[in-house]
């Protein structure tokens, strides 16, 4: 933009400049060309009186030689009797004509010429020739022709550094507005700019400001709310266990018991993320093939008694991505669920993680069922015992990452659903596809 700007003074500012000196131009050259002929007409006038007038000869040929030794131009005199005075000259029908008692100024080799008749008593009328050369005519005007220029050049950059200096003070609180609108994107909510530039600029910064700290209250207002709801859930749980307990010894009390631990567990570990305020949280990182391996683990016993077979392919080494260790078990937990939950016992699944064309790192489920029916797709909807839920669990999580959900056909038919997560800071792929 600031760049842009520049070139736009430049361009009206030279645009004007040629417009005034153009003319400026032509008019210094006229003025130079009508001093020099007013010049040449004064003398040429000043010495008709005295070849009118004076009747010895040689007394005229030294007159008329010191005028012509201190000319505007080419001083000529055409006597009656055919004498030339002064500088030599042709004879010719311009002069004929001033004879004839016509005063004139007319085109010569050289340049222009003033002819002037004069009645002489007695004998007829002399002329008076004064030639200015084009020299004369031209004195000074590639001078001043280069002063204009020189002033239009600095009228430009004079231009163009003040249009870069109020563009300065646009485009630099602009840029920190950009870059504090990122990282407020990026999950830090204490990013502040200073209000400053044209009032329209400073009163966006305000409002900026503003909206960040509107944001973190509403945040704030959100963990508070569901960390009261979460806690509110305990005195149900309290009331379940009890029940529980006055069941009679035996397998099934021992299930339900373990159950509503994992219940329990599960409230607690909501309550005490609502409850933190590091807001590092939201930036956080884990492994993704550490936590694709456990899951994988933990579901592979419920595999073997269904008679799925599955595959797991995870590189070897650390896969950081930009997502809570425990958002992303829920993420491998609902796409290994809804492989359960919507194909028949003995379908096989697989889980990759790799990187895609551009490097980003991407987990891969499979399976070789009939594919994910369309109920599962929408959250909210309830069909075929899925409330939708888990691929919209998937979609959030990914796109928190900057990332986003994909669901295909597979190779075998079946479904095939690939998380795209965002860059990580300590991907080192990432940081090389970057160019940082």
């Amino acid at each position: 933009m600031r760049g842009r700007l520049a070139l736009l003074a430049a361009a009206t500012t030279s645009m004007v400049v040629i417009a005034f000196l153009i003319p400026l131009a032509i008019l210094v050259q006229s003025v130079v060309a009508d001093r020099a002929m007013e010049a040449a007409d004064v003398e040429a006038r000043s010495l008709a009186p005295v070849v009118a007038s004076v009747d010895e000869g040689a007394e005229l040929d030294r007159i008329v030689g010191s005028a012509a030794e201190n000319r505007t131009g080419e001083l000529t005199v055409f006597m009656p009797d055919g004498r030339v005075l002064g500088h030599a000259a042709p004879d010719d029908s311009d002069v004929a004509l001033a004879r004839a008692g016509r005063s004139f100024t007319g085109r010569v080799a050289g340049g222009v010429a003033i002819f002037l008749p004069v009645v002489v008593a007695g004998t007829g009328n002399a002329v008076v020739r004064v030639m200015v050369p084009d020299a004369r005519l031209q004195q000074g005007v590639v001078s001043a022709w280069a002063a204009l220029a020189a002033t239009g050049v600095a009228m430009v950059l004079l231009a163009v550094l003040v249009a870069d200096r109020i563009a300065s003070g646009v485009v630099r609180p602009t840029r920190q507005l950009v870059g504090a609108a990122q990282r407020l994107a990026g999950g830090d909510l204490d990013t502040r700019v200073k209000p400053e530039g044209p009032p329209e600029v400073a009163d966006l910064g305000r409002a900026f400001n503003l909206l960040a700290a509107r944001i973190g209250e509403l945040l704030e207002a959100e963990r508070e709310a569901a960390a009261d709801l979460s806690h509110r859930l305990r005195t149900p749980l309290t009331a379940l266990r009890l029940d529980v307990e006055r069941q009679p010894e035996g397998a099934a009390k021992e299930v339900l018991t373990a159950d509503l631990d994992g219940l329990e567990r599960s409230v607690t570990n909501v309550i005490g993320q609502l409850r933190r305020h590091q807001r590092r949280e939201i930036r956080a990182e884990s492994d993704l093939a550490e936590v694709t391996r456990e899951r994988v683990r933990f579901w592979a016993a419920l595999a073997e008694d269904q008679g799925r077979s599955f595959s797991l392919g995870v590189p070897p080494g650390a896969w950081p991505v930009p997502i809570r260790r425990d958002d992303l078990e829920a993420v491998l937990d609902a796409l290994l669920g809804n492989v359960f939950a919507h194909t028949p016992e003995g379908t096989g699944f697989s889980v990759r993680v790799e990187r895609d064309a551009a490097g980003r790192t991407r987990l891969l489920v499979e399976d070789r069922g009939g594919g994910i029916p369309d109920e599962a797709l929408a959250r909210g909807v309830s069909g075929a015992g899925s409330t939708g839920l888990g691929l919209d669990i998937a979609r959030r999580a990914a796109e928190a990452t900057r990332g986003r959900l994909a669901i295909t056909t597979g190779d075998g038919g079946g479904a095939r659903v690939a998380i795209e997560f965002g860059a990580s800071r300590r991907d080192p792929a990432a940081s090389v596809g970057s160019g940082r």
